[in-house]
């Protein structure tokens, strides 16, 4: 009786203890398990402001760089020596025809301008490339800049196939920029939009012009 008896108790023993071995190794997987998620949260909110860092540095790089392109562009304004490369051309009721940039352009030069445009079409055009290129001797720009830095180039063409005002405009800190072609004798204005660069630094292809 007395062995059975402390046989039971042995039992109860063990039992206790398995017991209170799982009750503090699930204690211990939750501490694990509460310290491991805050390591985690941790590490995303590091990363989470590492990465804000470097979108502001990537920011200022760029704002940086869109800096030195517009104090080259406006230099190149001055000097009456830059090109208007365009990627689209909008007309006069708001259409819009996305273009080649080195086909569609305002080029100046001293006295000199060119206006092109080239158009993705089955046909060769005046100027053998799809659009019509004209140019013409250029007088009265003159260089307006407003409170906010926005720069406004106007100038009169006048040639074979053209006679136009031109209006170029290019915001501050930027060398993106837009110009309006409005004929004299009719109404059929266009507006190419795209990037003013220095003349030296631009690559265009001209067609035949009339």
């Amino acid at each position: 009786m007395k062995e059975m008896s402390f046989r039971r108790i042995a039992m109860m023993l063990v039992m206790l203890f398995c017991m209170a071995s799982g009750v503090a190794f699930a204690q211990d997987n939750e501490v694990y398990k509460m310290g491991n998620n805050k390591g985690n949260e941790q590490l995303l909110n590091s990363l989470k402001a590492r990465q804000k860092t470097l979108k502001k540095e990537q920011q200022a790089l760029q704002n940086r760089i869109d800096s030195a392109y517009w104090e080259e562009s406006l230099a190149a304004i001055r000097d009456t020596t830059f090109t208007l490369e365009a990627d689209r051309v909008v007309f006069k009721y708001g259409q819009i025809a996305y273009v080649n940039s080195n086909t569609n352009f305002v080029s100046v030069n001293k006295n000199q301008a060119v206006v092109q445009v080239a158009f993705n079409v089955p046909f060769s055009g005046p100027n053998g490339i799809g659009g019509v290129t004209v140019q013409g001797n250029m007088g009265g720009y003159k260089i307006e800049t407003d409170k906010k830095g926005t720069t406004t180039v106007k100038m009169t063409v006048i040639g074979v196939g053209i006679s136009a005002q031109i209006w170029i405009t290019m915001y501050k800190g930027t060398h993106e920029a837009s110009v309006d072609v409005m004929p004299n004798f009719n109404s059929r204005n266009i507006t190419l939009n795209g990037v003013l660069l220095p003349l030296g630094k631009s690559d265009v292809f001209k067609g035949r012009t009339l």
